[in-house]
């Protein structure tokens, strides 16, 4: 099932060797016959196209060549003499040169149109989006701005600077100092065994 909007397939165009061959012919014909089948050309282009132009160009070219040939049936003898004449060749001719140039320039220019389209519309069937109820998925804005989603790593926090803390000393112990008390002990004894030296002494 189609979804809404989608265009129809687009018919490709003929092969390039069979679309020479149908220019030249038509040339061919045209120009063999002196101008009195170049109406050929011009249906040819109208039944592929399909443009009123092409169509009021047909019908143009043909009541071109028929007046040619109507002036030139009008012109006693086999030889052109007379005003006439002269107008009916130049009719065949001038619209045989002019009809060519514009088949060939319209119908190149048509068919690489279509060729082109074809391969839009080939290059649109391979890749073909999601339909949701019929209907082409639409991508979003955001995403077609960006493109596809990388995901991002995210970000190692960035180290802070250590705080140094205040050192604390270790208190030491005061030196421990001998009492008063016990210095003068000490010192009394030695006074005492001083007097007892000196006294032993003078005793001898």
């Amino acid at each position: 099932m189609q979804g809404h909007g989608q265009a129809p397939p687009v018919k490709p165009p003929p092969s390039t060797g069979l679309l020479v061959f149908l220019r030249v012919f038509f040339v061919v014909i045209s120009v063999c016959s002196f101008g009195l089948l170049g109406w050929t050309m011009m249906l040819r282009l109208a039944l592929v196209t399909r443009k009123s132009l092409d169509w009021g160009l047909f019908v143009a070219t043909l009541a071109a060549e028929i007046l040619g040939l109507v002036l030139l049936g009008t012109e006693p003898g086999e030889e052109i003499h007379t005003v006439g004449g002269w107008l009916g060749l130049a009719l065949l001719f001038g619209s045989l040169v002019v009809v060519i140039s514009y088949y060939l320039a319209a119908d190149i220019r048509h068919f690489h149109q279509l060729g082109y389209a074809a391969a839009g519309y080939a290059q649109h069937q391979q890749q073909p989006s999601a339909p949701v109820y019929g209907y082409p998925q639409q991508q979003s804005p955001y995403t077609a701005a960006t493109g596809p989603h990388t995901p991002v790593p995210p970000m190692a926090p960035i180290p802070q600077p250590a705080t140094p803390q205040p050192s604390t000393p270790t208190p030491t112990p005061p030196p421990q100092r001998p009492a008063p008390a016990r210095i003068d002990q000490v010192r009394a004894e030695l006074d005492e065994l001083s007097d007892y030296l000196r006294k032993h002494e003078d005793g001898r």
